[in-house]
């Protein structure tokens, strides 16, 4: 395992630690990497109001772009599976709207193995500002 992908597990695993999911107890963690090599992480938060939740994956990202960052190196997630955790849907339009062709996703189970993809695979007919 190269150290980038050892600095995004290692964090995302972190994240989830910090979880807050007591009604699925679906417990996940995900870090993502910007241009400026800076890692950012996230777990998911749920709320009574289901609609209300959001996923570790979002939560990553809105930290990166708070930060005045707008692209994604990498994003890794990671939950309590035996399967490679792939994001949801949601989660995979906003990994698009900051990702570039070159950006890597890393799915990975709870014992720390990985899936490595990418976007276009995630998410082949991405909704994108050519519609707007």
């Amino acid at each position: 395992m190269d150290y980038k992908i050892k600095r995004l597990l290692e964090k995302a695993k972190q994240a989830k630690e910090n979880s807050y999911a007591p009604y699925s107890n679906f417990h996940v963690g995900a870090a993502v990497i910007g241009k400026n090599d800076k890692i950012y992480s996230g777990s998911n938060v749920e709320n009574a109001s289901y609609g209300l939740t959001i996923c570790a994956e979002r939560n990553a990202i809105f930290k990166m772009v708070n930060d005045g960052e707008r692209e994604i190196s990498a994003i890794l997630v990671i939950g309590d599976t035996e399967e490679f955790l792939p994001p949801c849907g949601a989660c995979r339009q906003v990994i698009s709207e900051f990702s570039t062709e070159r950006t890597i996703v890393y799915m990975c189970n709870k014992h720390g193995k990985y899936k490595k993809t990418t976007v276009e695979e995630l998410i082949p007919f991405k909704f994108s500002i050519d519609f707007l």
